[in-house]
Parts: structure tokens; sequence; C-alpha cells
């Protein structure tokens, strides 16, 4: 893997002719992308400055509405500027477009340059520095689920949505068929590599056309970076030989969904916070507090690892999702699994997540409820055995959009982490996608009362 790529050695690049692009990005709600193509001489000459971009970018909706409602933007106040502010160690080629670089920006209020509260990057930023005020060092690692499907976007769109996975039947770990899939599968790993980010692998998961993208923990920042890159870059690559990657946690109702499990730790001088070899499972005190913390908190986040309508239809008895808030070590049907018990490596990985989740969202917001669990010292509960889906004494994971959106207006522990605005913001956009939803009359409906209604 290349080593990192700095301002140097992309002027340098620009000098040869070898770069000619340069994307600038902001994330947005969604975990998406945003931002402008620069020429990369124009690049240069404002590399070390900003530039803007209109402040609806953090109201929108999926469809890249402009919903009412927001304290922060809105017609009445005449939807202004942000600063982009390039962060220039996250400058990057893009191996897969020609000639093109890409950098990561933060977003600053266009007045007084102060970063915006509820923008994703910002709000994660903002629980690492909760977390390194106590000597701690969050570690953390994301997978990627997503579904190929025959056809892009665009022609699947033109066929109505007729969706035809790129294979016939269960791929979990199978070689022969996804050495059917490598025309798609190794450019998206090796582009990626040489991006910058740390691949480490693929395989089949379980599902028809199911695939899973492995990237290796790094920091927190880090590693929502990456993962945004990642699934910006497997859905271009995809594109462009000829098959569309959807990141809809359920497509299918009789279809297995997808996740995007997290996988944290809190590291101390360079080792695992986490481990202590004289506790039992190598877990030490620490690590307690921190998944008492999110579990006490689960269903008040929930919203930022679920934030769509369609992601609570993952959370079904029997599909590896899972429905019951408790622990369990190297148990799937767990919402928080312990991993690398007794070892030098020992996490905690949490199953809620859907592959729609915004990952600097779903990691501020776990950091919130873990490092709360550790400021309260919270006792963990007795681990889970057995098959968590028949357990019906453990708290439920909010069932519903409207649940999360409650949970998360009412939780003081977001409000005093992330602050009151930036919660208020969030249950508007959780409002917003319950109302688009109940204004439309579905398929289903429209085949189960026509006629019996």
């Amino acid at each position: 893997m290349p080593g990192p790529f700095t301002l140097d050695a992309l002027r340098a690049d620009i000098e040869s002719g070898q770069i000619d692009t340069v994307l600038t990005c902001i994330i947005d709600m969604q975990g998406r992308l945003m931002g402008k193509r620069f020429h990369a001489e124009a690049f240069l000459e404002m590399a070390e400055d900003e530039t803007h971009c209109c402040n609806y970018l953090l109201a929108t909706d999926l469809a890249m509405a402009t919903p009412d409602g927001y304290a922060s933007t809105s017609w009445e106040r005449g939807y202004g500027d942000y600063v982009m502010k390039p962060d220039l160690s996250t400058i990057r080629p893009v191996p897969w477009l020609d000639g093109t670089a890409l950098v990561l920006c933060d977003v600053l209020d266009h007045h007084h340059h102060q970063p915006i509260p509820f923008a994703p990057r910002e709000m994660l930023k903002r629980q690492i520095a909760r977390a390194e005020a106590l000597g701690l060092t969050p570690i953390m690692a994301t997978e990627l689920e997503f579904f190929l499907f025959q056809g892009t976007h665009d022609e699947i769109a033109r066929n109505g949505f007729k969706l035809q996975p790129i294979s016939n039947y269960n791929e979990d770990y199978h070689i022969f068929q996804t050495s059917k899939e490598e025309p798609v599968m190794r450019p998206i790993r090796n582009h990626l590599r040489a991006m910058g980010i740390p691949v480490e692998g693929s395989k089949g998961e379980a599902e028809a056309g199911q695939e899973e993208l492995n990237v290796k923990y790094d920091e927190a920042l880090a590693t929502a970076d990456h993962h945004t890159l990642a699934k910006h870059g497997i859905k271009e690559i995809a594109h462009q030989q000829g098959f569309a990657a959807s990141f809809l946690p359920k497509w299918h109702a009789d279809r297995v969904g997808s996740a995007s499990h997290v996988h944290q730790s809190l590291w101390r001088d360079g080792q695992n916070a986490f481990f202590d070899a004289k506790q039992p499972l190598g877990k030490s005190r620490l690590m307690d507090h921190y998944m008492a913390g999110l579990m006490k908190y689960a269903a008040d986040y929930t919203y930022f690892m679920a934030p769509y309508i369609n992601s609570y239809k993952r959370f079904a008895k029997g599909s590896f999702a899972p429905t019951q808030t408790v622990w369990s070590v190297d148990n799937r049907t767990a919402a928080f699994r312990l991993c690398g018990d007794g070892t030098k490596a020992v996490r905690v990985e949490c199953r809620v997540p859907g592959a729609d989740m915004n990952p600097y969202l779903a990691q501020a917001a776990m950091l919130a409820a873990g490092l709360k669990g550790i400021e309260e010292e919270l006792e963990l509960p007795a681990q889970f055995t057995g098959d968590a889906y028949s357990n019906d004494e453990a708290l439920h994971i909010p069932g519903t959009l409207r649940d999360a959106r409650d949970a998360l207006l009412a939780s003081d522990m977001l409000k005093e982490a992330l602050g009151e605005d930036v919660v208020a913001h969030y249950a508007r956009a959780a409002e917003w996608e319950i109302e688009e939803f109940n204004r439309v009359v579905t398929d289903y409906e429209i085949a189960r009362g026509f006629e019996k209604a």
C-alpha cells in the first residue's frame, strides 16, 4: 500500500501532468461525498485556504430535498454558505478516475470560521477529544456489506427497479462464485488499496450477490474516512464495470440484510486498554464500563446506526441482525459481541448498524455512550449465552424509526455529549424520513387492499 500522499506529492503530480482534477469533498448527513471538482492548478491556489458550499448540504435528505424545520438553515434564512476547509492530511489519488485526486474538507461557519457542530466529521472529532482527555485513543474497524446487481443504477431505475443480483445463490465464503465476480471485486480491492485505504480482503456474504469488504482497524477518524471513501469507491467502480452496488439494509423481504458491524477498543500508550490478562476473558474494568455504557444507552443512539425506515427491516429473528440488547462471547445473535477474548486483541463488536449508517455519526454516538459508561463506572451485566433471539427479558432494540427518534429526543446523555442543537437537528432528519414515507402509497398496500378492503 502506498504511503501518505502529501501536498508536495500532489504538487509534483500536477506539475508532471499526472493529476489535472482535484475533488474537494465534505461529508453530508447521509455519509456521502459532496463537493466540487477543481482544476488541479486552481486547487493549488486555494489548498491551504478554503472554498465554499451552500449550507443546505447539511440539511437535506437522501433525495437532496430541502425540508423545513431545521434551525440552522431555511428559506427564511436565505441558504447561505459554509466554508470548506481542506484537511491536507487526507489528500489521496483516485486511481479509478483518470488524472484525479481527492481531499476531504471540514465544514466551518462562513462568518466566524468555527466548526459546524452537526457536521459528521466534527461530531466524531469532539468525541475523540473526550477520549483523548482521558489519555485514551479510540481504535475502530468497520465492515462493509453490500449487494451487487446486474446493470448500472441508471439502467435499473429505467427498468422499474427489477433487481437481479450478480449471483444466484448464497455465496458466503464461496470461492467459485466469487471468482465469477472478480471483474468487479478485484479492481475494488486494488484501486482502494492504491488510494491508501488499508483494504485487507473481500468475501462473499450470506446471500446471493452479497459481498463484504474488510478494511484494517485504525484510529476512529481515519476509520470513518476509510469507510466513506471505500463505500463511494465501491459504487463508482461497480458502475464502471456495468453493475450496481447497493448499501440498502434490506432490499427484499426474503433476503438477508446488509450490516456494517463496528469493532471498537480504547488504547493507552500504544497498548489496548481493554486488555487485562488478570481479568476473566482478558477484558479490563475499563472495557466493562465502556460496554456497560454501550448497552445502557443503546436505544438513545440507535438512530445513528439505523437512520431510515428501511433500516429497521433488518432487525429480524434468525437474520444475523440483532434484536436484543445483550452482550455475549463470539455470539452472532447478540447486539454486542466480545471478540478476541483472552488476547491483546480483545474488543467489542456492535452488530446493530446497517450498511446505510454514516460511520462518523455511528462512531461518535457509540463513543459518547461508552465514555459515559466509563465516567459513571457502570457495571457490565452478566454475559448472555445461547440464542439471543429467544430471549424476551432483555431490552429490545428500537423496532421503528419513530421509536429511535423518540429515544434520541429523550436522551440527556446525547444532549450533553453532542449538544441539544445537534440532537434536535438529527431528530428533525428522522421526522422528515417518517413524514416522507407516510405520504407514499406502497405496492404492498395496493396489492393487499385493492379488492379486499
